[in-house]
């Protein structure tokens, strides 16, 4: 690529975050490749029968409706206060974003992304050196037919997510004893156990482990599953201490999240819904007993165990971080994050929601024009909303362009 060449833009996920970052690229007559090894709103998809928290307005960009409205003028969008599922959002915004005029030619889906690394360049070479930049990256790519093949870059932005990559059980954050064994038998995510999840959790007993809202959903769904089918129960530990499970955000603006917190609070405390609450438990081991688990555990230093036929484990997801081993992404300690915006994260309090924007210096990293944005840049940190990584989004293409003040948001309102 000559210097007067415009940088080849590499998108990795079609997410939310990765769908806008394509978009943006775009809409900036950049050349742009957008990968995802499924459909635009992978991860989405797994949770889609689930209510969204944030309403419409908050997961949607000026800039994709614009491209919305371009493509389709009579398509009426859903309204802004609209509170959508996640399928529901996928097919009103997502889907057709990534299949509209501005990236229907450029995203290549069923493609996986193998490794990135830098053309001619390891890990070691050119230790923080801007002159790595003048090393083009290689993408090591796998389509859905088992093809390998390799496309280069200048700018790659890694929009993966955390999903998929769950965090362990045990004790330390370390597998419990048989973990890794049953690990495929054991349900990572929101299992739709109303809908065509129904028959593998009704008059079964549920182990639920989490104290977050993803595990506050399983419970109330399984709840609610109780009320059908009297003989479904339910274990929820939490490793946290004290007798409501979820922290509620006070004057929450949220109203979903509220209703949640509380009904899940309610379900633990009252002992309603068939629901078996303990906090301060730590799972030491699982053993596979026929088609059912046998769950030992420690509450508030006390031996315990239960012999359960479904396990979900609602505990939380951390980047992986193997695709960028051979860049130089300095990463915090603690939350795997990378360093700069780990920092920043910090220094912010109180909920996710009213984050203030980090500024744009927050996502360099060492290796120059590589980014982590999305729900994976903030590591092991929860309460990610994706108004922040649209944000992150518009700070990314302010470095990647040098135009410090570059907002396309604000030109397509």
């Amino acid at each position: 690529m000559s210097r007067n060449d415009p940088p080849r833009v590499a998108v990795l996920g079609a997410g939310p975050v990765g769908v806008e970052a394509a978009l943006y690229a775009a809409s900036l007559k950049l050349p742009v490749r957008l990968y995802d090894r499924g459909e635009a709103g992978n991860h989405l998809r797994h949770w889609g029968h689930v209510r969204m928290f944030t309403p419409f307005v908050m997961n949607t960009t000026p800039l994709g409706r614009a491209a919305l409205r371009a493509d389709a003028p009579r398509q009426t969008l859903p309204g802004d206060s609209d509170i959508l599922t996640g399928r529901e959002y996928v097919s009103a915004y997502l889907e057709p974003l990534a299949a509209g005029s501005l990236l229907g030619g450029c995203f290549e889906k069923g493609v996986t992304v193998l490794g990135v690394g830098r053309k001619g360049c390891r890990k070691e070479d050119l230790t923080g050196d801007g002159r790595r930049a003048q090393h083009p990256f290689r993408l090591l790519l796998r389509d859905a037919d088992g093809i390998e093949r390799v496309e280069e870059a200048d700018v790659v932005l890694d929009c993966t997510g955390n999903y998929g990559n769950p965090r362990r059980l045990g004790d330390g954050g370390i597998s419990a004893i048989g973990e890794d064994a049953v690990g495929d038998r054991i349900a990572w995510g929101l299992e739709d156990v109303l809908g065509d999840r129904r028959a593998e959790y009704a008059d079964r007993t549920t182990l639920v482990i989490g104290a977050g809202h993803t595990a506050a959903t399983t419970v109330s769904l399984l709840a609610k599953l109780a009320q059908q089918a009297p003989a479904t129960w339910i274990v929820w530990l939490a490793r946290r201490a004290g007798s409501q499970p979820i922290k509620r955000v006070l004057n929450d603006p949220l109203k979903e999240r509220d209703h949640l917190a509380a009904r899940a609070n309610m379900l633990a405390t009252r002992g309603e819904g068939h629901v078996e609450f303990h906090a301060q438990a730590q799972i030491q081991a699982i053993e596979e007993d026929g088609d059912s688990f046998l769950v030992a555990a420690l509450v508030g230093g006390e031996e315990r165990s239960w012999q359960v036929e479904r396990l979900v484990a609602n505990v939380g997801y951390e980047p992986d971080n193997a695709l960028y081993r051979e860049l130089q992404v300095q990463e915090c300690y603690a939350s795997l994050a990378p360093m700069r915006l780990a920092a920043a994260l910090a220094q912010q309090t109180g909920d996710g929601l009213t984050m203030p924007a980090l500024g744009a210096a927050a996502l360099r990293n060492p290796e120059p024009n590589f980014y982590v944005l999305g729900s994976k840049s903030y590591g092991r940190r929860a309460h990610f909303f994706m108004r922040s990584g649209f944000e992150q989004v518009r700070e990314a293409f302010t470095l990647i362009t040098g135009k410090a003040d570059l907002d396309l948001y604000k030109k397509a309102r």
